[in-house]
C-alpha cells in the first residue's frame, strides 16, 4: 500500500484483535532498519511499524529534517522542515490506523534522537492520537510545540525518556529538562540516565521493554 512514508512491519506474534500499535522513528542519518533490529525483542502483542524519514542524505541514510552543524546562532535544526516532518508523521499515524486493524487507544511512539524530538512534538501537539512515548537520547524542542499547552489535554499521555550520561551528540543537560517540563504539565513520566554515549544501554532496553509491557 502507498502511504506517506516507507516502512517495515512486524505483525503481532500472537493472535490478537486490534493489537496495540508501536511506531518507530529513527535518528538523523539512519534508516528504518536501525530501531527495527530489536523489534522482535518487544512484546508479542504489538503491531510494530518502523518508518523511514523523508529526506535522503546518502544511500541508506535519511533525516527527518536538516541539522546545520556549522550554524553559529544556536539554531542548529531547520525548524520549518521539522514542523513539516511533524505533520508527515501525524498523517502517517492516521494512515497506519486506517490500513491496519489496531487499537487506536493504545498507540506508542518510540523515537531515537531526532525521532525522539519529533515523537515529543507529535504527542504534545496531538495528544488524542498518541497515548505513549518512549523517547531515547533526545530532548523537547519548544519550537515544535503548540503556543499554548493545556494540562487538561495530556491526562491520557505517558512518557518514558532516557539518555546517556556521556552523550557526545545531544548534551545530557538538554535531556534533563524533559522531566521538569512534563511534570509541570502533570504528564505521567519516567526519566532515566545510563553511563553510555549516544545509544541505548542493555539495561535501558530492558527497562523500556518492561515499561511497554506494563501498558499493553
Amino acid at each position: 500500500m502507498n502511504l506517506s512514508l516507507e516502512y517495515l512491519v512486524r505483525k503481532p506474534k500472537v493472535n490478537i484483535e486490534k493489537p496495540p500499535l508501536l511506531i518507530m522513528l529513527h535518528g538523523y542519518g539512519s534508516n528504518e532498519q536501525d530501531l527495527f533490529s530489536f523489534a522482535n525483542e518487544l512484546p508479542d502483542e504489538l503491531l510494530i511499524i518502523s518508518a523511514r524519514a523523508p529526506l535522503t542524505m546518502a544511500y541508506g541514510s535519511y533525516a527527518w529534517y536538516t541539522i546545520h552543524f556549522d550554524n553559529t546562532d544556536g539554531k542548529f535544526s531547520d525548524t520549518n522542515e521539522a514542523l513539516e516532518a511533524k505533520e508527515i508523521i501525524n498523517t502517517f499515524i492516521d494512515e497506519i490506523i486506517n490500513n491496519y486493524e489496531v487499537n487506536s487507544k493504545k498507540v506508542f511512539l518510540l523515537g531515537f534522537s531526532q525521532g525522539t524530538i519529533l515523537s515529543y512534538s507529535v504527542a504534545l501537539n496531538y495528544p488524542a492520537k498518541v497515548q505513549y512515548v518512549i523517547g531515547l537520547s533526545g530532548y523537547i524542542n519548544s519550537d515544535l510545540l503548540p503556543k499554548t499547552l493545556n494540562k487538561e489535554n495530556y491526562k491520557n499521555l505517558e512518557i518514558y525518556s532516557s539518555h546517556g550520561s556521556v552523550d557526545q551528540v545531544i548534551p545530557v543537560e538538554w535531556a534533563r529538562k524533559t522531566k521538569p517540563f512534563l511534570d509541570h504539565l502533570n504528564i505521567k513520566n519516567n526519566y532515566e540516565e545510563f553511563p553510555v554515549g549516544h545509544g541505548v544501554a542493555p539495561q535501558n532496553f530492558y527497562n523500556l521493554n518492561q515499561w511497554i509491557k506494563e501498558r499493553i
